[in-house]
């Protein structure tokens, strides 16, 4: 397992690739913000919303926006109706009452008093967990399917209120050097190809499953996303502060609850994180014995571009942290699926990557890393 020359990024990300000087995309981008004239680019985005604005007169809203309540769709929808002056429809695609957490739900409601509409898409929970549980089981990654409903449920209301307009946030291949959405601009058109929604919901499928009954899965096909105009536009492209700190520090001022505690000791250096889903602590372990990495690899690549802490700081708090979940979180997630705790790691382990991970002689393991 490589990492990148210049954060802590390791090359067993899917979808990454490092250039011949050994660093990564997202370390690669972020030397040339300093070059980008951003009123420039911020020139560009006004002029392509005003062209949406013309062609917009008998529509209610400008654009449509898919929100979590968290820090991120909190600054986004807060630009958008303050900065940009548009009309957004905010669309939430709500987890089940047993996974929301009473944070999450408690944000989601302090967005909408900001001023906002909004439409909460609520799938249904059988389905929800019936999708959830066949992720976990045949892939690893129960949030395979959970995914693939927060992002098609966008799109799929675009269509449905003839809003032609998306605005996200991060592209994913300058924020984290994922480049199978094939962009290194603002046009989010290629996120079907991502790695969450590439393959749709078709391998987690029963048979006596019906297609009414995944509605919300399956991501619109090109040729429904073409007829209905559909443009998906990456806000972060026209931001040059874009990041978690200050989407954070910014959602905070306007009302976001955060988690109680030190969250490194859950795999996160930061307590506005995944604030609606305690799951996702989970997630993130599983997704370390996987692939080697989890969300503080990210936070602190992030940090190392920023200038905020150095490599080796980095490098040490990914070695203390990584990976981390407390064990209520496990059983809680046992406790939602139905299964035992040895079904459980059973399945974890399962996954580990060998070529990564060994042990040591008292059985623990430990990851191969390779920071040079």
């Amino acid at each position: 397992m490589k990492y990148c020359k210049k954060c802590v990024q390791p090359d067993t990300r899917p979808g990454i690739k490092f250039g011949e000087d050994g660093v990564c995309p997202a370390c690669t981008h972020i030397v040339t913000i300093g070059t980008i004239d951003y009123d420039a680019r911020r020139g560009e985005l006004f002029e392509l919303l005003e062209d949406y604005k013309k062609h917009n007169k008998l529509r209610q809203y400008d654009c449509i926006i898919g929100v979590s309540g968290g820090k991120d769709s909190t600054r986004q929808a807060m630009y958008v109706k303050e900065v940009l002056g548009l009309k957004p429809l905010l669309v939430c695609c709500s987890y089940p009452p047993e996974q929301l957490t009473e944070t999450g739900a408690d944000n989601m409601s302090n967005l909408i008093k900001l001023g906002f509409d909004a439409i909460s898409v609520g799938p249904s929970p059988k389905t929800w967990k019936r999708l959830m549980r066949n992720g976990f089981f045949r892939f690893g990654n129960y949030a395979k399917s959970t995914e693939m409903a927060l992002f098609a449920s966008v799109p799929k209301l675009a269509i449905a209120y003839h809003i032609p307009l998306i605005l996200w946030g991060e592209n994913p291949a300058t924020q984290f050097g994922n480049l199978a959405v094939g962009s290194l601009n603002w046009n989010g058109n290629g996120m079907r190809n991502s790695n969450t929604i590439r393959s749709g919901p078709d391998p987690l499928l029963d048979p006596d499953m019906k297609e009414n009954e995944i509605n919300w899965f399956r991501y619109p096909k090109p040729e429904e996303m073409d007829k209905a105009n559909l443009q998906i536009v990456y806000l972060g492209y026209f931001w040059n502060d874009w990041n978690k700190i200050t989407n954070g520090s910014f959602s905070v001022a306007n009302g976001l609850e955060i988690r109680d505690g030190v969250s490194a000791h859950e795999g996160s250096l930061y307590p506005f994180d995944a604030l609606d889903d305690d799951f996702s602590v989970l997630n993130q372990m599983i997704k370390h014995v996987k692939f080697g990495f989890g969300r503080l690899t990210e936070e602190a690549s992030e940090l190392i571009r920023a200038g905020k802490i150095s490599r080796e700081e980095g490098i040490e708090l990914v070695k203390k942290y990584d990976g981390k979940c407390a064990q209520k979180y496990i059983d809680r997630f046992c406790e939602y699926l139905e299964i035992s705790l040895d079904q459980f790691w059973e399945v974890v382990e399962s996954y580990r990557d060998l070529k990564i991970w060994s042990k040591d002689e008292n059985g623990k393991w430990g990851l191969e890393y390779n920071f040079d």
